[in-house]
């Protein structure tokens, strides 16, 4: 869930571009309208549509679980209503300063330093721990590119990619300690992160200032990190390619993303899949496509034809008197499932006319003709009525 702090500077129904009062089905009807136009794949390299299909989805997230969409209208609404901007009587702030008894509210959020956010206030106004202590941000997301063949991406494949990103320090192995030390927990905070303190009649939480929120300090830090318990360097990450992987489809890799500071989580790597074209096969789904040549005798006789797969060849029966541009089906020789099983393989016969006939088979073909229009075939009878 976003952080109550976030979203007094957040509009999530502007975000949608729906009123206050929008129905469920209004806010999912124009999430999904606009997840349409600003997805990054429809929008390759385009920054701002990347970022806000991220606001729009962070919208989503809060308007459509009522829980959320009622603490976010309550949390817009006390502060739009100006609660917290003056002081009661009796508490000897001045209206309008944002203070009560002396006491800005802006430390409510931790000052300059940040906070959890409104939740920690009301964790303290009651007495209460907070939810959660302050650790440091988990690493960023990256994203990848990797270019396949068709047929490596239909049958699946593993693909190794190069990428210089901040990573876990190799010399204190993400921890920010120099080699044989160890970080320590923070005296003044106890390792949790935050302390708390009173002011008048209020007392809250607010990230403990020694350790920056983190819970422990360092005292003799890494020498290749200065602490920070990350570094750039270049790293090579196999992917696994699953079966049936599309053309523009992402595969996220969790925690292969760039480092946090100090031993924090990673963040994720996505990867972009661009498929190369085949000069035989294109898909449907999971179903396989391919033209075959044919000659025109094939077609008049039946024969049966050898056509590849993606797993060697496969022997498909035209029957007699096939007409040109027809689809035969081959059950299950298409592209693997991940569910199971496999689609089909789809073979549309194209005529191919010789050009090389020697005089005898042209002559040949001449009395062909010749019995055609005695038997009254007529190739275009009822086209262009």
């Amino acid at each position: 869930m976003a952080p109550q702090r976030e979203w007094l500077e957040q509009d999530f129904y502007a975000d949608l571009g729906v009123s206050s009062t929008a129905t469920p089905d209004e806010i999912k009807k124009a999430y999904r309208k606009l997840a349409r136009e600003l997805h990054p794949d429809a929008n390759p390299g385009d920054t701002a549509a990347e970022e806000r299909f991220k606001r729009v989805s962070e919208a989503h997230s809060v308007l459509s679980d009522p829980a959320k969409r009622k603490e976010y209208d309550e949390t817009r609404r006390m502060f739009a209503g100006g609660r917290f901007r003056g002081a009661p009587n009796g508490f000897g702030g001045s209206p309008g300063r944002g203070d009560v008894g002396g006491f800005d509210v802006g430390d409510l959020f931790g000052g300059a330093g940040g906070g959890d956010g409104i939740g920690d206030l009301f964790g303290g106004l009651f007495n209460r721990s907070p939810r959660t202590t302050s650790r440091p941000r988990r690493g960023n997301d990256l994203e990848a590119t990797t270019t396949l063949s068709f047929r490596d991406a239909a049958r699946g494949t593993t693909s190794s990619l190069s990428l210089t990103s901040p990573a876990p320090c190799t010399t204190c192995h993400g921890s920010g300690a120099k080699p044989g030390t160890s970080p320590r927990v923070c005296p003044n905070c106890n390792g949790a992160g935050v302390v708390s303190r009173n002011q008048g009649a209020f007392g809250f939480s607010e990230p403990c200032r020694d350790c920056q929120g983190t819970g422990s300090r360092i005292d003799d830090p890494c020498p290749d990190c200065s602490g920070n318990g990350v570094s750039v360097r270049t790293r090579t990450i196999n992917v696994r390619i699953p079966v049936g992987v599309e053309d523009g489809q992402r595969i996220r890799l969790a925690g292969q993303g760039e480092a946090g500071l100090r031993g924090a989580p990673s963040g994720d790597l996505y990867v972009t899949v661009t498929v190369r074209p085949d000069p035989v096969f294109t898909r449907s789904g999971n179903d396989l496509k391919v033209e075959l040549p044919v000659s025109f005798t094939e077609l008049v006789l039946g024969a049966t034809v050898s056509v590849p797969t993606l797993e060697g060849t496969v022997g498909v029966k035209i029957p007699p008197n096939t007409s040109e541009g027809r689809t035969l089906r081959v059950r299950g020789r298409g592209v693997t499932k991940r569910a199971g099983g496999a689609g089909d393989l789809l073979v549309t016969v194209r005529v191919k006319v010789p050009t090389n006939l020697d005089h005898t088979s042209l002559d040949r073909l001449r009395d062909y003709a010749e019995a055609e229009r005695a038997a009254g075939f007529d190739p275009r009878a009822g086209w262009g009525a």
